[in-house]
């Protein structure tokens, strides 16, 4: 494996479940050099997770618990990342919550919920780091949205509306830090085996890998949304920003 991001330090947030798409992307960065501070809810979880991929990788990585929607905890962990390694290189965006409802049921609190996590957490994170970032030598932001994000999905009216923000908030950051040289691209992952999409039935899981829903008839592997992640991260895509790339099996195909 090549150490092509050896030197580079990476925050991943909502990297603390051993089977979440975070943990997928920061095991993909830490395998390619890069030094990891991994971001999640809870201390002793995320240190595990941050000792488990130093130990696999033989790199420099700790664990910071913060909560992405409160900006105290954003500050918190951009001075941390300063004090510790002095710079910031790489920023996923990853933390995000599902909580779905059809909209004439959902409350305001379930709104507000996911919206705060899973929109306004990066807005919070990103200007938080970007007093790092922006000092950075071709610093790269990738923010996780969805499919959902690009076609609204009967139930989501909290979750696709929060990741179509994360798009919008991409192609603004991505014009505002283009004079600064940091590159800013969103991934938008169809549906994909993680934790959050376990606790679907598997009626609905059936529904979602049809052909009609899927032309690649199966579910995405978080590897292959990891394989996104670390191409917008690298200098294949040195003259690409404020864009989205659908990892989805075809499932948005158009949008």
């Amino acid at each position: 494996m090549s150490k092509e991001f050896e030197g580079k330090v990476a925050l991943v947030t909502g990297a603390a479940s051993p089977i979440g798409l975070g943990r997928a992307i920061a095991n993909r960065i830490a395998s390619h050099g890069a030094t990891l501070v991994l971001v999640d809810l809870n201390q002793e979880k995320i240190d595990e997770a941050a000792k488990e991929l130093a130990a696999a990788y033989g790199v420099k990585a700790i664990g910071i618990a913060a909560n992405v929607t409160k900006p105290e905890d954003c500050d918190a962990t951009i001075t941390k990342i300063k004090e510790t390694f002095g710079k910031l290189d790489f920023l996923v965006n990853n933390a995000g919550v599902i909580k779905d409802n059809l909209l004439i049921r959902m409350t305001e609190q379930e709104f507000d919920f996911v919206m705060d996590v899973n929109c306004k957490g990066v807005f919070l994170m990103t200007k938080s780091a970007s007093k790092l970032l922006l000092k950075s030598d071709g610093g790269r932001i990738v923010n996780i949205s969805s499919v959902s994000g690009l076609t609204g999905q009967p139930g989501q009216a909290n979750y696709s509306t929060s990741k179509a923000g994360v798009i919008a908030l991409t192609k603004v950051t991505a014009r505002e830090f283009s004079g600064r040289n940091v590159l800013v691209n969103a991934v938008c992952p169809g549906y994909v085996q993680t934790e959050m999409t376990g606790s679907l039935s598997k009626e609905v899981q059936d529904k979602l890998t049809d052909a009609a829903v899927i032309p690649l008839k199966r579910p995405g592997k978080q590897s292959e949304i990891a394989s996104a992640v670390k191409f917008f991260l690298s200098e294949d895509a040195s003259y690409i920003t404020g864009t989205y790339l659908r990892v989805d099996g075809g499932a948005a195909i158009g949008m």
